[in-house]
């Protein structure tokens, strides 16, 4: 009898890794759907991807062709157009170019820094455009600093936060938007501690020795060990941009970065490139100014800065949904100058409509941070399926995502072990003015098999407050389930 029953557990082994084979084990969003009975909106699909015979095997969904907000998922149609136009190692070129002559070390005119749409335009770039000035032989500006945003810039605010923080914000992923926008939009101060409690903290900008802006500082020192706390907001009036710091730091205490939005990308700019100029011995005669005019066509290039590669911000756009770089690369996507964020959804849903069985899609922004985006788990699966099938792009495009296991994103850290080793996703959130956690990706079986899924849950005014614990704990149940089956 024992003989017997090791030769039927065999032969049952056999033909389940027969049927494994040939065909997708049941599995669905049975967890992940019961967030509907809580009034919910969901949309979710996955599906197996079969690369030999090009047939895909649907595993599980939920009204998978409903519209719903996808949030930061956007970044992924975002990171697919921009791959597909571009290429992954395309750079983005910032110089300065004058029409003028250099006479004994004197430029005998304006100084223009034309923007290139850079998105992850940093102070390390500019002082190396500044040194290869300086290389150049320029040692004294005869006119002005120029700010050429011709691109694009200032961009219209068309959300709430970015419209609010014209005047004052207490973030850093509110910042305006500029074709000549340098380190993210936003400002950096740094806060260290004094060397006696009770005497106010240290401040200063990260990246200049200059006092470009004012700073409030409203930070106290306080004994060792008494714990750190720092508030931030920067607020414009009359003097400009204020930086306005508050709470208490210890003596002990390593210093601190903090990040707050610009009030102007561009005049941003002009204030961090002038003190560059300055540091580094070149005098500009004029005050500074900001144009949305083209440089004329018989300006000369002085020095110039070339971007990332493409992969390369994208990593940085998808892994930290950063989203001034996100919506300064989808304005890119725009050929006409001076372009607008409903232009630059406008791009990637031509991009998203272009992919046989996509169907609609409506989208403000690059970001996500336009609460009108609209997609499906449906549509959001062709575009995954569609890349994975782009071989030149796909290892640019899939490396962008991350694994629960050891991306960034420490909240995805949930579930079993075989979710968090087989899958790789792009999450989105919106707490305001209705709750969004949505996630896609791609997912490994236990055969080794690929595997794309999309997930939008949105709330509204009468559902409670969807925490992520409660999307991706039901979630990744779920897609362990499809795992281990396939």
């Amino acid at each position: 009898m024992v003989r017997r029953a090791r030769r039927w557990s065999l032969a049952a082994g056999v033909a389940t890794a027969a049927l494994c084979a040939s065909s997708p084990l049941w599995a669905d969003f049975s967890r992940l759907s019961q967030l509907q009975d809580q009034g919910f909106a969901i949309s979710a699909e996955a599906r197996l991807l079969d690369a030999d015979s090009g047939a895909n095997a649907l595993l599980g969904s939920i009204t998978p062709e409903r519209q719903l907000s996808p949030a930061s998922v956007t970044k992924a149609y975002l990171a697919a157009a921009a791959l597909d136009r571009f290429g992954p190692q395309h750079r983005f070129t910032s110089q300065l170019v004058s029409t003028a002559g250099i006479d004994n070390g004197v430029l005998r005119g304006d100084l223009v820094f034309e923007g290139g749409g850079d998105p992850g335009l940093t102070t390390e770039n500019l002082w190396r455009l500044v040194q290869r000035l300086h290389l150049a032989g320029v040692r004294e500006v005869d006119g002005a600093l120029v700010i050429s945003q011709w691109r694009f810039g200032p961009v219209d605010c068309i959300t709430t936060d970015r419209c609010d923080a014209l005047s004052r914000v207490a973030n850093a992923y509110s910042a305006p938007l500029s074709s000549a926008g340098v380190n993210f939009g936003s400002w950096c101060v740094n806060v260290a501690p004094a060397s006696t409690a009770g005497a106010p903290a240290q401040v200063g900008l990260c990246d200049s020795q200059a006092s470009t802006i004012t700073i409030d500082n409203q930070v106290a020192t306080r004994p060792a060990n008494s714990g750190t706390k720092l508030g931030a907001e920067r607020i414009t009036d009359a003097r400009g941009d204020v930086m306005r710091l508050t709470g208490q730091i210890s003596t002990n205490a390593s210093a601190r970065d903090v990040y707050r939005g610009a009030g102007d990308a561009a005049e941003t700019t002009a204030q961090v490139l002038m003190g560059m100029l300055n540091q580094a011995g070149i005098q500009v005669r004029e005050p500074w100014r900001v144009s949305s005019s083209r440089p004329p066509s018989n300006a000369q290039r002085l020095a110039a800065v070339d971007s990332q590669p493409l992969q390369e911000l994208l990593l940085r756009i998808m892994n930290y949904s950063n989203n001034y770089m996100a919506d300064v690369l989808a304005l890119n996507l725009v050929e006409t100058p001076q372009a607008q964020l409903r232009q630059a959804g406008q791009a990637i849903e031509a991009y998203a409509q272009s992919l046989p069985g996509h169907g609609p899609i409506t989208l403000y922004s690059g970001s996500g941070l336009t609460t009108e985006n609209r997609t499906s788990a449906r549509g959001v699966n062709v575009m995954l399926e569609n890349m994975f099938h782009q071989s030149a792009l796909f290892p640019s495009f899939v490396a962008a995502f991350q694994s629960p296991a050891n991306g960034v994103m420490r909240f995805t850290r949930r579930g079993s072990s075989t979710f968090q080793n087989n899958v790789m996703l792009k999450t989105g959130t919106l707490n305001q003015p209705f709750s969004v956690r949505a996630a896609a990706g791609y997912f490994r079986t236990a055969q080794g098999r690929w595997g794309v899924f999309s997930v939008m849950v949105n709330g509204g005014s009468g559902t409670p407050y969807l925490s992520w614990s409660g999307v991706l704990d039901p979630l990744s149940q779920d897609l362990d389930a499809m795992i281990l089956a396939n």
